[in-house]
């Protein structure tokens, strides 16, 4: 567990070094968000950028996870799966707040009310969220955030309840870690659907998507339908990453990432 530990921080540093050397070169740059941001201070970004997260990714596959739920969190490269064309110039932010993140982005136990009240309040329609949530077939959870879920949920196919108790138990192992998409852990695609369909759904809130409501619909085409999925997600993303940009003379290029100027 150490090695793999230093290995993701190790995976996870490089990218955010890459980025913060590219981000430098728009310090004066007071453009809005676009695909060619840095077409004349840096033409060879988007090979730069994704040849870093190719690399880390062969490193260590749950960065790709961990990129995508850092992009989402900052809004409101993953393993295969659809590409989009990024507009850029995001600036960072210069104050953050815990407490505004556990406000805004849903939690694993919320229902598809909430889900779609939440998402819906950043512009964001049921139709994205769905798609969105496709995000969910790659990545991991912790114990915590769906012992509820296997212990006392109902429509829950009951040999995968059996399966995530073996490292869930009642009580403790609240950081033992399962995949959120059983069948394809490290891979995008569309199994997650194929997952709720299923009802093996790890989160509650995953399986809100698929419980006799709105979404079942939909669901099942992406089920069905890799395509339908990769064309929605990709949207979905571009529309999440306009959310509220900072651009211009507004948040800063961080010099170090991790932390403020």
């Amino acid at each position: 567990m150490r090695y793999h530990s230093k290995l993701y921080m190790a995976s996870f540093k490089t990218i955010l070094v890459t980025l913060a050397i590219i981000s430098s070169l728009a310090s004066f740059s007071n453009a809005q968000l676009s695909p060619n941001f840095y077409g004349r201070t840096c033409p060879n970004l988007p090979f730069i950028v994704r040849n870093a997260m190719r690399q880390a990714v062969s490193r260590e596959l749950r960065i790709g996870a961990s990129i995508l739920r850092l992009f989402f969190h900052d809004c409101f490269v993953n393993l295969g799966g659809p590409s989009w064309t990024v507009p850029l110039g995001r600036r960072d932010a210069r104050t953050a707040s815990q407490s505004d993140a556990n406000s805004q982005i849903p939690s694993p136990f919320s229902s598809l009310a909430t889900l779609t009240s939440m998402f819906g309040a950043k512009g964001l329609n049921a139709r994205d969220m769905t798609a969105l949530s496709g995000a969910h077939t790659i990545g991991q959870a912790q114990c915590f955030t769906f012992r509820s879920r296997i212990y006392n949920d109902t429509n829950i196919d009951l040999n995968f309840a059996t399966t995530r108790k073996a490292t869930c138990p009642v009580t403790g192992g609240n950081s033992n870690l399962a995949p959120l998409d059983i069948q394809t852990p490290n891979r995008f695609g569309n199994n997650y659907y194929q997952n709720l369909v299923a009802k093996r759904g790890l989160l509650h809130s995953d399986q809100e998507l698929f419980n006799n409501g709105p979404q079942d619909a939909l669901v099942r085409t992406y089920s069905n339908n890799n395509v339908a999925f990769y064309n929605d997600f990709a949207a979905a993303m571009m529309k999440m990453g306009n959310i509220s940009p900072l651009t211009g003379i507004n948040g800063e290029i961080r010099r170090n990432c991790r932390v403020i100027n």
